[in-house]
């Protein structure tokens, strides 16, 4: 049995002004003269000094040369994120190549690439610092279809001549390698997608200290009328569960940055409502898809507990509303003929998501654990799954499983690749 999205309509989310969530550590180190305590001789704020220049160097040596980029090429899309640097002096800008300036200026000036590439504005972190570099992040997807006109792209723009190897992560970093190899003279350093999942998501969480806190969740979302978005703090995150919803699911018990594993997952992902959704509707993108069902309406096509018993199952606490059999009404050839496009089109998104709160649920009471983080490209402009998955995990679970969200959704594996880039584990 399951929700049928008629309860949980996609009302405004309003946002309460709360504190912003502030670094996890705010431990600053003090400069050698403020440090140094009354007295000491110059020696020693000479040794000091020297050791810091020393450290810096050696920072200098280790770190890779620019451009720096973190890919993640999934099922659907291409996730890169790349970071901007903000302090570049006039030494380094005169010796810069031009090669790396048309990339710099290229990916920073443009918030749209082609007919299908989106910089993602809203998520770009400033002055961030990264192996002791102060620059902006941004936050770049494309279809995984259009990975060759990336590519030509890179070539056009001498990327090679800059980089030989590229961090990447996602089954598409096995699945393309030879193009990167033959098309763009590139070499992909793979990586484990879910080492970087995790990797990014706790890196993410970490440096966000102004704006919209990372991680949120809904409050009250039983109830439609006091249903709210708050900012939640992930410090002391342990354990949690953590569902990554793509094109398909895979879902982690996570004891720490180290410590984790794949408790199972499902074929029925983001994918496969878009892939119905093109069937039964005839749309083209996932954005299309999302708005049909944000006009429809799921009970035309689901049949519910009332339509089988006419109210409530009583003795097992069903509620009459909620699904027993997703796509049941379709049987009916009247019915098949007074349903939308809409209605399919939200039936189908009820329906995936509901398989997914399910199994998360099970997964989340067999390990014991009450804290839920979904993240993933399928959330993306998708409040109606997840306010579905919120209301699913308080209301089965009588209050005991929190759903947790985070405003960077699927960009957490493509994150993660770049942090390898820095510092190689």
């Amino acid at each position: 049995m399951a929700f049928n999205g008629h309860q949980r309509e996609d009302e405004n989310i309003e946002e309460d002004e709360t504190p912003t969530k502030q670094p996890r550590s705010d431990k600053e180190m003090p400069d050698d003269e403020a440090a140094a305590p009354a007295g000491r001789d110059t020696s020693d704020r000479r040794t000091s000094n020297s050791t810091a220049r020393l450290r810096s160097d050696s920072v200098k040596k280790t770190r890779p040369p620019f451009p720096w980029f973190g890919m993640d090429i999934g099922g659907t899309l291409v996730k890169l994120v790349y970071f901007e640097p903000k302090d570049i002096t006039a030494e380094e800008e005169q010796e810069e190549v031009e090669n790396l300036k048309s990339i710099r200026r290229y990916l920073t000036s443009n918030t749209a690439y082609g007919k299908t590439g989106i910089r993602d504005v809203h998520l770009e972190l400033k002055d961030l610092t990264l192996c002791g570099r102060t620059g902006n992040l941004h936050f770049i997807r494309f279809p995984t279809h259009d990975l060759p006109a990336f590519l030509q792209m890179g070539r056009n723009k001498h990327f090679s001549s800059l980089h030989t190897t590229l961090c990447a992560t996602g089954g598409g970093a096995y699945k393309f390698e030879s193009d990167f190899r033959t098309m763009a003279d590139l070499q992909l350093h793979k990586l484990d997608e879910l080492d970087c999942l995790i990797r990014g998501v706790l890196y993410i969480d970490s440096v966000v200290s102004s704006g919209p806190s990372e991680c949120y969740y809904f409050e009250n979302p039983t109830d439609p009328d006091r249903c709210i978005q708050k900012p939640y703090t992930l410090e002391n995150p342990y354990p949690l569960l953590l569902v990554n919803i793509g094109s398909g699911v895979s879902i982690l018990a996570v004891y720490s940055e180290s410590n984790y594993k794949r408790v199972t997952g499902t074929s029925l992902g983001g994918g496969t409502f878009l892939g119905l959704c093109c069937l039964l509707t005839g749309c083209s993108t996932f954005e299309e898809a999302i708005e049909m069902a944000s006009q429809g309406e799921s009970t035309r096509v689901d049949k519910l507990v009332q339509d089988i018993y006419g109210g409530n199952y009583e003795r097992f606490g069903l509620p009459g509303w909620a699904v027993a059999s997703s796509f049941g009404n379709m049987m009916s050839k009247e019915k098949r003929e007074s349903v939308s496009k809409e209605d399919l089109a939200r039936a189908t998104l009820v329906t995936i998501t509901n398989n997914i709160g399910s199994i998360t649920r099970m997964c989340a009471l067999n390990e014991n654990i009450e804290r839920v983080v979904f993240v993933g490209n399928f959330l993306r402009v998708n409040t109606l799954s997840m306010k579905l998955l919120a209301y699913a995990m308080d209301y089965w679970s009588k209050g005991q499983l929190k759903a947790l969200f985070l405003q960077h959704e699927g960009y957490f594996g493509a994150v993660g690749a770049l942090l390898e880039l820095l510092h190689p584990s």
